[in-house]
């Protein structure tokens, strides 16, 4: 699996939501909506989600294993800090 595509939105101050990403997956695949979090520990992302009846959030679209969250998430926040850059 490769990323072949990260776009981020940037949101003006809305706490510690900082952005909003899509990833596209070998031209194929998008998965839209993965959150850009600064949290006490650093930044991280937060996987596309939905509220349950009960309150709960449950991820939609989430990877399997760590070493594919591990990637992502790089790719993610190396984007993120690029557009931070500029």
């Amino acid at each position: 699996m490769n990323i072949t595509d990260v776009r981020i939105r940037m949101l003006d101050d809305l706490g510690k939501l900082k952005a909003i990403a899509s990833i596209t997956i070998d031209d194929e695949f998008v998965v839209h909506d993965i959150k850009v979090i600064e949290g006490e520990k650093g930044t991280f992302i937060a996987m596309p989600s939905k509220s349950t009846s009960s309150g709960e959030f449950k991820d939609i679209a989430h990877p399997i294993t760590s070493q594919v969250r591990d990637y992502i998430s790089q790719k993610v926040l190396d984007k993120y800090k690029e557009n931070i850059a500029q």
